[in-house]
């Protein structure tokens, strides 16, 4: 595969992360790209965030070890298996469902919604806001139909909404671009950075991993996040994820995106889970939120608060929507910025919308949010400053329909099973895909399975 052809979204991501074009020269390209088959260049989004993120690891490399940058290979194969394995995850051989069924597409009067549900929290407030009483699954699809077709796919959205749930009505490219929303995430870049003060460098010393001896607190939940935080635990990092006791999480999701991480539970508004997160605040190398803006910042927890108490931190932030705008504080998931963006209809049919063959805005936002962390962490090296980092799945969605160029490779066969592998966990048999970051001399995977979700001590390794 020539990377003058296959490089193009690769350098646009390069160029975002302000990294030396120079360095491009050391990524090359291979394998076959038929796994992710689309009209959009779905498999170009995939390779670019995972060549991207692999050279920055390998930047970071050089810059701990003072060698020359390692070269780095991308395995279209290996990409999309690992932009699957969300759907490829097995334990004991047993698959997971990654939708709960009032989690699709549903007709309005008008048009078409997109509804998330699979927390029971969503689901709960998904059914208050229809009116739908909370009986079984099968019960309550048939009565969400009948509500949903009676009203207008903006009324279901707003209503759903106000009352703390997940739906979007779903809209044609031209729809969103033209909205108030689409046109702010349009103006902004591909991801942003800043350096927020003058703290001092902070040296690394030689390691034999980008991420060796760095302390990444994980404060995210599915997808995009933790599939950066399970990269940078790949990279040598010790990466804690910490959750609310109070909210549920997918034991199956985090058998994926668990890899190489510790999972603890803290309540924050709680004065000893505060104590013990502060604590844990005060050693931390990294940072990663996932919330939507305002979860985290009414617990004092905005960057510039960060900073204050942590000089010299990398804090990456990603949201669904953008920190900007009259949707800048809306929940959302892959699936319904697909819908809000016009990928839906895209991707779909006169007859009903459609969806990506993955949910690559999460994974491709997931490797672009730890590229930008290693180039933080690489740029800190050199000048200092506590960095920042932000990015937003609905801009994601925008790159991925205006900015990229469909350039599919031939399909020489894709194979998922070359890039999967087995493991034993505390849970069973784990199969998982292997990871798609990779660069000469790195690791080849993950040096520990996940464990139960929450059931760590809050503390860093060795601790």
């Amino acid at each position: 595969m020539d990377a003058g052809v296959f490089g193009a979204g690769t350098a646009q991501a390069w160029t975002a992360l302000g990294a030396d074009s120079s360095l491009l020269d050391r990524v090359s390209f291979g394998g076959p790209s038929g796994g992710l088959p689309a009209r959009l260049p779905v498999m170009e989004l995939a390779r670019a965030t995972v060549a991207v993120c692999s050279l920055a690891a390998a930047e970071l490399a050089s810059v701990r070890t003072e060698r020359p940058v390692p070269r780095v290979r991308v395995d279209d194969e290996a990409v999309a298996t690992a932009f699957l394995s969300d759907r490829l995850v097995r334990l004991d051989g047993r698959a997971w469902s990654t939708f709960a069924p009032l989690s699709r597409f549903w007709r309005a009067a008008d048009g078409w919604v997109r509804t998330h549900a699979n927390y029971p929290h969503h689901r709960t407030r998904l059914l208050a806001a229809l009116g739908v009483p909370g009986d079984a699954d099968e019960v309550a699809v048939d009565a969400v139909a009948g509500v949903i077709a009676g009203r207008s796919a903006l009324e279901v959205e707003q209503s759903v909404y106000a009352a703390g749930g997940l739906a979007v009505a779903a809209r044609g490219p031209e729809e969103w671009a033209t909205s108030e929303q689409g046109v702010l995430v349009a103006g902004q870049p591909l991801l942003t950075t800043a350096c927020l003060d003058d703290a001092p460098d902070r040296a690394l010393g030689d390691a034999a991993l980008p991420c060796a001896g760095l302390r990444v607190l994980d404060l995210t939940r599915v997808l995009a996040g933790p599939v950066a935080t399970r990269t940078l635990a790949l990279l040598g990092a010790d990466v804690l994820r910490i959750d609310a006791p109070q909210l549920p999480e997918s034991q199956e999701a985090h058998n994926d995106t668990g890899m190489g991480k510790r999972s603890a539970t803290l309540d924050l508004d709680d004065a000893t889970g505060r104590r013990v997160f502060e604590e844990l605040l005060g050693q931390a190398d990294v940072v990663v939120t996932g919330y939507r803006p305002g979860a985290l910042e009414r617990l004092g927890l905005t960057p510039e608060a960060l900073a204050g108490r942590r000089p010299g931190l990398v804090i990456a932030q990603l949201s669904a929507w953008g920190r900007y705008g009259p949707w800048h504080e809306r929940r959302g998931f892959d699936s319904l910025v697909q819908a809000a963006t016009g990928i839906a209809e895209l991707e779909g049919s006169p007859e009903s919308p459609g969806s990506l063959p993955a949910q690559a805005l999460d994974h491709g936002t997931g490797y672009l949010l730890a590229a930008g962390v290693l180039r933080a962490l690489t740029e800190q090296h050199r000048t200092g400053g506590t960095r920042l980092v932000r990015l937003a799945l609905a801009r994601t969605a925008h790159w991925l329909v205006h900015d990229l160029a469909s350039a599919q490779g031939e399909d020489d066969g894709f194979d998922p099973a070359r890039w999967l592998a087995e493991a034993d966990s505390p849970m069973g048999r784990l199969r998982h895909a292997l990871p798609p970051v990779s660069y000469e001399g790195g690791p080849v995977n993950w040096t520990r399975p996940p464990g139960p979700w929450g059931s760590d001590a809050a503390a860093w390794g060795g601790a």
